[in-house]
This record gives structure tokens, sequence and C-alpha cells, in this order.
């Protein structure tokens, strides 16, 4: 079958209009800023969990807009670019691996998502998010399950999240050269368990995370099951 290049852009616009649906919804009810909320990181064995708000205008269009675990480096890195420019506002939180320790993996989340809000500029009216409804957030809040894929302005916040930790990790990746977390970002790859057994942790690792640290026979336990490399 022939390529319809008009057939797919409509398939792609109507694509688009679905994945709007919620935030149009909440237009039609009055409410003007509506943030999405995502973050990515809650499976790494290493780094921080990054969280990110954006409050998209209305009508915009953002080709190719999707859960960022669904695009690859490239395609993330450049609607990365193109929703700072056209979003209202975009806000990070950031939690380190030292306050994930220091706390529980799902209260550093949840904090990096407070963090993300509250720097949005100007204040969202209502806030959707992927799953899960954030404490001290004193604005209305619609949980999706699956979000990311279901709302335009949580998959926006799934991309500004996801770009903004890889960078990170990037940059970690500098300072500590054996771990390679350039390739796998910390999670749990069989590079990174290797490097950990040669190595032990650096200060970028979880050590609440099973595994991370060598138990009494000297040896990384594989077995822990990293939640989505997202």
């Amino acid at each position: 079958m022939a390529h319809d290049p008009v057939g797919a852009l409509f398939a792609e616009f109507g694509r688009l209009r679905r994945l709007e649906k919620v935030e149009r919804e909440l237009r039609a009810r009055g409410y003007r800023f509506i943030a999405g909320v995502d973050e990515v990181g809650r499976g790494a064995l290493a780094g921080p969990v990054v969280a990110a708000a954006v409050i998209l205008p209305d009508r915009c269009v953002l080709p190719a807009l999707d859960d960022s675990k669904k695009l690859d480096a490239p395609c993330r890195a450049k609607l990365d670019v193109e929703i700072r420019r056209c979003a209202i506002a975009v806000g990070v939180g950031i939690l380190s691996a030292g306050d994930i320790d220091a706390d529980d993996i799902l209260r550093a989340s949840l904090k990096a998502m407070r963090v993300s809000v509250e720097a949005l500029r100007p204040e969202p009216d209502a806030v959707l998010v992927d799953a899960v409804a954030i404490p001290g957030v004193r604005r209305p809040q619609l949980p999706i399950v699956h979000g990311d894929a279901l709302s335009a302005s949580i998959a926006a916040a799934s991309i500004v999240a996801k770009v903004y930790r890889d960078r990170l990790l990037d940059e970690v990746a500098l300072r500590y050269p054996a771990y390679g977390f350039e390739h796998h970002k910390g999670y749990g790859t069989v590079e990174h368990w290797e490097a950990l057994r040669v190595a032990g942790p650096c200060p970028e690792h979880r050590l609440s995370y099973h595994g991370v640290v060598l138990d009494p026979s000297g040896l990384t336990d594989p077995r822990i099951r990293s939640i989505d490399a997202d």
C-alpha cells in the first residue's frame, strides 16, 4: 500500500486531539492553567528522582508528543525544546539519592512532584498527575492511571523530566566514569551490576536499595527489579 502523507498527518492530528481531551474538558469547566505532572527515576539504582510540571496553552500542537518511554532520545530532546518554547510554565523538582535513602522512593517522588508544581509561575488552577495524588498541593488534582499516555500535559511533563534527568546522569558519568551512567542512566543493567561488583557504590548510588551495597559474601544481588527504565 502506498504511503499516504496526508492521511498520516490527519491521523496524527486526531491522536493529538484525543491526547488533549482531559485538558479540553477542564478548560470547558473554567480551569485556565492546567498542569500535568510526572516523574522519572523511581526504579534506578543511582541518581536522583526528577519530576516536572508543565502548563500547556490551549490548542498547543506538538507533533509526536507522547509518553516519554515510547520515544527515542533524539525525539525526546527535540520535543523538550518545543515544549519549553510553547509552554506557559515549566517546573522541575529534584530529590537526590541521599534524600531517597533518608526517606523512601515513594515519598521522595511525591516531594519532587510537589516541588515541581510549586515552581510553576503562574500557579496552576488544576493538576493532572500520572496515577497518584500529590500531598501538600492545595489545588484540585486528578490522578490518571497511565496519564503520560492519556494526557498531553502529563506526556509533556514526562518528556521534560526524562530529558532533564538523562542530562544529569550524563554529568554524573563524567565524575564517576567506572559505572557507565551515560549508557544506563542509573538503572540496573548487567553493565551496571558488574560495575557495582567491581567498584562498589559511589556517592550517587541509593544505598537503601537492595543489592547496591555488597552483601557479606562480597556479591551484589542482581535480582532486584527496576521499575521501568523511564
